[in-house]
């Protein structure tokens, strides 16, 4: 009980694999071909052994190439999929960023979408009555909160994803390269409320190809290499040893 109210996430020997199915036959040749040896899959190991605690109030990156298992580990932590084995425990009201959009109901509109997206984050309709006015603000979108969001830009679907998620009052924040969407002005005023929170105590973990980013925010850094911790401490030591490899 004291190891959960010191920390925010556990990660306890963590595995997790996929599926990859073999056959794929387009035509009805193939598929006639492929008859009796269709369903014929590989399991994919994505993660493997993955042991780290999160402590409350630490601002951790995720880093890694492409395939690393980065995003993976985030959408476990958010319980939107789960380990084949070990577990992972969190402490705390939690929200994420990891797929643009995701929740948004592209026939309505971005106010009615910011009820629907606070929803899924547990927000009652009297709280996120409360907070509109906030969340409409920060996203900059007053003049088209009104309109479907199929109308919307990617840059627009970020702003409205992101000015809910960080009014929802959470104690972990968990993002997936996000910021690497929209223009410059609104990736800075981002960053700059993330430098706020981080001063309120949250707790975040970002996946990002930014070192600079993770250079400016993190004092943590977890380096996953073929879904296993290469790395796991001191910021400027990992992003150093990462350009150099990755260079």
């Amino acid at each position: 009980m004291k190891e959960i109210e010191e920390y925010s996430i556990i990660v306890d020997d963590v595995y997790k694999t996929f599926n990859v199915y073999l056959d794929k036959a387009n035509t009805i040749k193939e598929k006639l071909l492929f008859l009796f040896s269709r369903n014929r899959k590989q399991k994919r190991v994505v993660l493997e052994g993955i042991h780290t605690k999160i402590k409350k109030g630490e601002v951790v990156a995720l880093i890694g190439t492409n395939g690393s298992g980065k995003s993976t580990l985030l959408k476990l932590m958010t319980k939107i999929i789960y380990p084949n084995k070990g577990k992972i425990t969190t402490q705390g009201k939690l929200t994420s960023l990891l797929e643009l959009g995701a929740g948004f109901h592209p026939d309505f509109s971005g106010r009615e979408n910011i009820y629907f997206n606070a929803s899924i984050f547990g927000l009652t309709r009297k709280e996120i009555d409360e907070r509109i006015e906030d969340i409409i603000e920060f996203s900059e979108l007053r003049p088209f909160i009104d309109n479907p969001v199929r109308t919307y830009s990617s840059g627009m679907y970020m702003r409205l994803a992101f000015s809910v998620a960080i009014n929802v009052d959470a104690d972990i924040l968990l993002i997936d390269e996000i910021l690497s969407v929209g223009d410059e002005h609104f990736q800075n005023k981002c960053f700059e409320k993330m430098l706020e929170l981080k001063k309120q105590g949250k707790t975040m973990v970002f996946v990002t190809h930014s070192m600079e980013s993770v250079k400016k925010l993190c004092d943590r850094t977890i380096w996953l290499y073929n879904g296993k911790i290469r790395m796991d401490g001191n910021t400027k030591e990992i992003v150093e040893e990462y350009v150099k490899e990755t260079r």
